[in-house]
């Protein structure tokens, strides 16, 4: 059984999770690509991008912020408790995620590389000093020396940190099993560090609501609820640590 195969993978240590929009629905937060996703009926480039924030600024602005609105009470699910376990618990060496939201470290996990930044901050793009993103609901420039104010997550037309990168591949290589949560790996590079963890010899498992084009690949693949998998799975290892 696919449960008991994930189980027995993690039980066993090396775990490296990666984690995708999906991982967060369950917190309230909605996906991208989805029925009801950020980019269904909106064009990214014109509200997401780096030509956006110097061309259509009064729009870019408003996206953030509404962004960033979303964010305010918004908890760590208990799928996110889970994997925070697992690492206090030596079975988990990180988590490579997509997402900007924050709610891993919120839950307790502290290796955690973003890959496309964070939304809780801002950052001026004239000094560089970083506040935190309530401010950016007020205001759109820097407190300190007027520059223009923008949100602490790759843009489209950016490139990804480096930092983040280059750690996100040195835990893929080096994973026992690789765990994909939420993604549809759709958007590189992150949909290259499952393959390269496999290459290296780890196991692959992949739990997400819809078909990815891994899933062939992969030792395990569940389509159903995130959070209830990752519940049911976390019983199971309990058992068998």
């Amino acid at each position: 059984m696919d449960l008991d195969l994930i189980a027995e993978s993690i039980a066993s240590g090396g775990l490296v999770v990666l984690s995708g929009a999906g991982m967060s629905t369950a917190s309230g937060l909605p996906d991208f690509r989805g029925a009801d996703g950020l980019w269904r009926h909106k064009d990214p480039r014109l509200l997401a991008s780096v030509f956006a924030m110097e061309n259509n600024r009064d729009e870019f602005v408003e996206f953030y912020r509404h962004r960033i609105r979303m964010l305010q009470g918004v908890e760590p699910n208990r799928g996110h408790r889970v994997l925070a376990d697992w690492e206090s618990s030596g079975l988990l060496k990180g988590v490579i995620t997509q997402n900007v939201d924050g709610l891993h470290q919120a839950a307790g996990s502290r290796e955690v590389h973003e890959l496309h930044g964070n939304l809780r901050k801002v950052s001026c793009g004239r000094c560089r000093s970083t506040f935190d993103s309530g401010l950016f609901l007020e205001r759109d420039d820097c407190p300190d020396c007027g520059g223009p104010l923008r949100p602490g997550v790759v843009l489209f037309g950016e490139m990804l940190p480096e930092g983040p990168m280059e750690a996100a591949e040195d835990l893929s290589g080096a994973a026992s099993s690789f765990l994909v949560l939420g993604s549809s790996l759709e958007v590189s590079p992150a949909n290259a560090y499952p393959m390269l963890a496999k290459r290296a010899g780890a196991k692959l498992f992949i739990i997400n609501m819809t078909s990815t084009r891994l899933d062939p690949l992969a030792d395990a693949v569940i389509h159903a609820d995130i959070v209830a998998t990752l519940e049911e799975i976390g019983k199971i290892v309990n058992q068998r640590s």
